[in-house]
């Protein structure tokens, strides 16, 4: 005896599931920005870089002379303390992930960590940017008040100089993201990064032997040229080329194969 199953008027049929579109990296970028400003202590890091600039600028409208009041005086001036503030902001973006046991839930959503971490290089890189701009905007408004209140008030600027702020700012904060992934670990990063390279440089000055290859290593030389209004030579930025090789291109390669192979708990 045989039995035949018709199927009925009213059977569901299997639900097809459409495949879920991985997250662009414009969108992962927006992510890690807002994570920027999501946790307190990278919220008042923003604050204090803004305000440190606006400082910088106020203190030259101050006690700086009035012949000295210019666009150019403002501006160079602000970028140094920012510069120093960047780096920290780079390392809380890669080690709050850890340090906060968020890692799991990111690397569960987006498995490929390469993409979330160029996210994040790509976040710290587009802040250093807005902190240039922020620069900008403050070193125009201090000239617009010396010039109502008497000092120079000069607008002006070698343009190059923006170039050399961009690199300054930029290859900053990489640095510190560079020792984020490295370490791993918050306080680790930036004790590590604040004395490596400062013990580098001053056994650069003691040490008879190391004062050659501290020229091509010491980044406080050779990025020094960016400060100033002339035009950096093909030898400098040579050096300058060797020193982030060495205290960001190396420790960004072996961070980012670190935290690749990392377990996640």
């Amino acid at each position: 005896m045989t039995t035949t199953t018709t199927p009925t008027a009213g059977a569901v049929a299997p639900r097809q599931h459409t495949a879920v579109r991985r997250p662009s990296l414009l969108r992962l970028t927006v992510a890690e920005l807002r994570k920027l400003v999501d946790t307190r202590a990278g919220r008042w890091l923003l604050i204090t870089i803004g305000l440190l600039t606006a400082a910088i600028v106020t203190l030259q409208l101050i006690y700086a002379e009035e012949a000295d009041q210019t666009f150019l005086n403002f501006f160079v001036p602000s970028l140094l303390p920012v510069s120093v503030l960047l780096p920290v902001l780079g390392i809380l973006s890669i080690t709050s992930e850890w340090s906060q046991r968020t890692a799991l839930t990111t690397y569960a959503l987006v498995p490929r960590r390469e993409r979330v971490v160029a996210a994040k290089l790509l976040a710290v890189a587009l802040t250093a940017l807005a902190s240039v701009l922020t620069s900008l905007a403050v070193a125009a408004v201090g000239t617009l008040v010396a010039s109502a209140i008497g000092g120079a008030g000069t607008w002006q600027f070698d343009w190059s100089l923006l170039l050399n702020a961009v690199v300054i700012q930029v290859t900053s904060v990489l640095m510190g993201a560079a020792f984020g992934l490295l370490l791993l670990n918050t306080p680790l990063a930036i004790v590590g990064y604040l004395l490596l390279p400062t013990l580098w440089g001053v056994l650069g000055e003691m040490v008879k032997p190391l004062r050659g290859p501290s020229e091509w290593l010491d980044t406080s030389k050779t990025m020094e040229p960016l400060f100033s209004s002339d035009a950096v030579t093909g030898g400098q930025w040579g050096r300058m080329a060797v020193s982030l090789l060495v205290w960001m291109v190396l420790p960004l390669a072996a961070g980012l194969f670190r935290t690749l192979r990392r377990e996640v708990s």
